[in-house]
């Protein structure tokens, strides 16, 4: 799956039992985190289990689980939620495992809420800009420096 930066993304995860869901934990598989994207037991969220990178930016897409909908929206990516995701759905006795790869690609960043790496780019283009005009400047004060010099050679 693929997001830009600043997009809000549903990490998909469907249950194909019927039975009731009694531990959802979605972790990432290749970062050692402090915690978990976000954990449910006893019908309800642990925050507190969360590893703080994910904290107030993750929850149920439907928090009844309805049809055994476990997904989760992540909200405001960033290029550092990039990576393969794993969502553990917990029964009675059993359990299902889903994978999911995120790619967050900056791409064009004129969509994002906060500019992104606009920004950095505006900044570039003020410093090439001032580069240019230096470089011309100083032609023509080269130019005109030659020009004098001529012109008092032929007066002499």
């Amino acid at each position: 799956m693929k997001a830009k930066p600043g997009d809000d993304v549903v990490l998909q995860c469907d249950s194909l039992r019927v039975s009731a869901i009694t531990v959802l934990k979605w972790i990432r598989i290749d970062l050692q985190l402090e915690g978990y994207i976000f954990f449910f037991r006893e019908n309800r969220g642990y925050e507190n289990y969360q590893d703080p990178s994910y904290r107030d930016r993750v929850e149920l897409k439907d928090p009844k689980m309805k049809d055994g909908d476990a997904s989760v929206i992540l909200e405001n990516v960033t290029l550092n939620d990039t990576g393969t995701y794993e969502c553990h759905i917990g029964y009675e006795g059993t359990h299902d495992l889903i994978n999911i790869h995120l790619t967050v690609d900056p791409g064009d960043a004129a969509g994002r809420k906060d500019g992104g790496d606009m920004r950095g780019h505006l900044g570039l283009i003020a410093v090439s800009l001032t580069v240019v005009v230096l470089v011309v400047a100083g032609l023509v004060g080269f130019v005109l420096y030659r020009k004098g010099q001529k012109d008092r050679i032929h007066t002499n």
